[in-house]
């Protein structure tokens, strides 16, 4: 069963006079109060001032006319193709097509033998990598943590690295300067067979995230974005602010200030490089008003989240955003509920690439090995979802049912055994469905348990590099690859 790149767009929590508001609002926003920067933007800045911005460099403050943003905006293109390597797991982000997948910057990570909490380690993402690629409804592969146990000047190359290597699906992840975005280019024009292969089907992409809410220019982000520009390698333009602390506490507001620190990416991006792929990367969160911490499985996450859709449309501009969040700290029944509640709401909202929505748990600080089959069957759930009902000569059945006739049953109609396992989700395993006494039997373990038993078996076959021996022996004679 196929359920990757399905038509989202039933659930709309803004109505179309909502949408056109909270954009004029945010030109509003972008026109009178601005945005300020840090210092080492003096490119961008001409950038800007010369196409029609108000640059105050003594105010540190910019402004943006409406006019130029609208331009930008239209420049920017309507669909962004994320491609996999082997053209099975391509990401169409057009209109309303819906992918999920997984994504964060966890610092720990529940063991798979112990249950406990530990630091994440590079193997990790190798081997959170190898579960992506074998769990179907995860359609691609954000990095999920942070490698602690290597130098921080490794990350860049040894992420993409070990991603590349787990799997084919897309792979996304940050960089921490422009050294290291060549680098990452270069490690993937060698597996493509050349940077124009890269370019003509760019299998990574990057997240940059160039606004510090609120309304602030991160320098080493803005210029790590213009670069991909340059290079046509595609960007998430990632904004996160917190209602309540990094923007306002009402959703309308922070949407309207998501917009506009959108717009002002969108903009840039596009006086960088006309055409520069890219997907509107809005974010929003909320602030937990008791710690000031961050607040992930709020179901008005998956509301406003689903809502970034809407604004994302309504520039025509393909979205990055956010679900699947938990402020559970193990895969327990409130992570069920959370995750559940806010992977529906942006998948039936329509966004096309919605990161974060497998493995995370604690507020973003921590992933689990099972949390990510069992975010693979919640995936697959709200994918059916979109599938609908069909409707059709063949789905109604009246031959059969005037076949059977009045007070007989349908267990062994041919029509049965041709759509049983079709017509309803099977999942991967880690729900059960067997009787009590059954259950029993095998064990009587819950969900936590199957996920981690399932995640086991994965795990334990053959490790399989998608990086082709010669390929990978000429990357590790040039890189320090530090993946055994």
């Amino acid at each position: 069963m196929n359920l990757k790149g399905l038509q989202g767009g039933i659930y709309k929590p803004l109505s179309p006079q909502d949408v056109e508001t909270i954009h004029n609002a945010a030109l509003h926003v972008l026109e009178k109060t601005g945005f300020t920067y840090e210092s080492g933007l003096d490119e961008t800045l001409a950038m800007l001032e010369s196409a029609g911005a108000t640059v105050d460099r003594a105010g540190s403050r910019i402004l943006f006319p409406r006019d130029l943003v609208s331009r930008m905006a239209e420049t920017a293109p309507a669909k962004v193709v994320l491609y996999s390597r082997d053209g099975r797991n391509d990401l169409d982000l057009t209109e309303d097509k819906v992918h999920l997948g997984t994504g964060g910057a966890a610092v720990r990570i529940l063991d798979l033998e112990t249950g406990e909490a530990r630091a994440t380690v590079l193997n990790d993402i190798y081997q959170i990598g190898r579960l992506v690629d074998r769990l179907d409804n995860i359609h691609f592969f954000v990095r999920s943590c942070i490698p602690t146990d290597i130098p921080e000047e490794a990350y860049d190359v040894n992420m993409y690295y070990a991603g590349m290597k787990a799997t084919t699906k897309h792979f996304m992840s940050g960089v921490n300067n422009e050294a290291g975005l060549h680098r990452i280019m270069d490690l993937a024009a060698m597996i493509a067979g050349g940077l124009d292969q890269l370019k003509a089907r760019p299998f990574i992409s990057v997240i940059t995230s160039f606004a510090i809410s609120p309304l602030k220019l991160c320098t080493q982000s803005t210029r790590i974005m213009q670069e991909c520009n340059r290079n046509m390698i595609p960007v998430a333009l990632s904004c996160a602010p917190m209602a309540g602390s990094t923007s306002p506490v009402t959703m309308a507001a922070t949407l309207a200030q998501i917009h506009a620190e959108q717009l002002a990416g969108i903009t840039i991006c596009q006086l960088t490089r006309p055409g520069a792929p890219l997907l509107y990367g809005g974010i929003p969160g909320m602030a937990n008003m008791n710690t000031m911490g961050y607040l992930g499985g709020g179901v008005e996450c998956g509301m406003m989240n689903a809502a970034i859709h809407q604004m994302a449309a309504h520039i025509q501009v393909p979205n990055y955003n956010s679900a699947g969040l938990s402020d559970a700290k193990i895969p327990d029944c409130q992570a069920g509920w959370e995750k559940a509640m806010t992977v529906l709401l942006a998948a039936m909202g329509g966004s096309n690439y919605i990161h974060h929505s497998a493995g995370m748990l604690e507020s973003m600080l921590a992933v689990a090995y099972e949390q990510f089959v069992i975010d693979d069957e919640i995936i697959g759930m709200a994918m059916k979802v979109l599938a609908g009902i069909p409707v059709d000569e063949e789905q109604l059945a009246l031959s059969v049912i005037d076949q059977v006739g009045p007070g007989g049953n349908f267990m062994i109609s041919p029509h049965t055994l041709k759509h049983m396992r079709s017509t309803y989700f099977t999942g991967n395993g880690v729900t059960d469905r067997k009787i009590r006494e059954n259950w029993k039997k095998d064990g009587g373990i819950d969900a936590w348990e199957r996920g981690r038993n399932i995640a086991r078996k994965i795990l334990a076959a053959e490790p399989v590099s998608h990086i082709p021996a010669d390929v990978d022996a000429a990357i590790r004679s040039k890189f320090d690859i530090l993946l055994p």
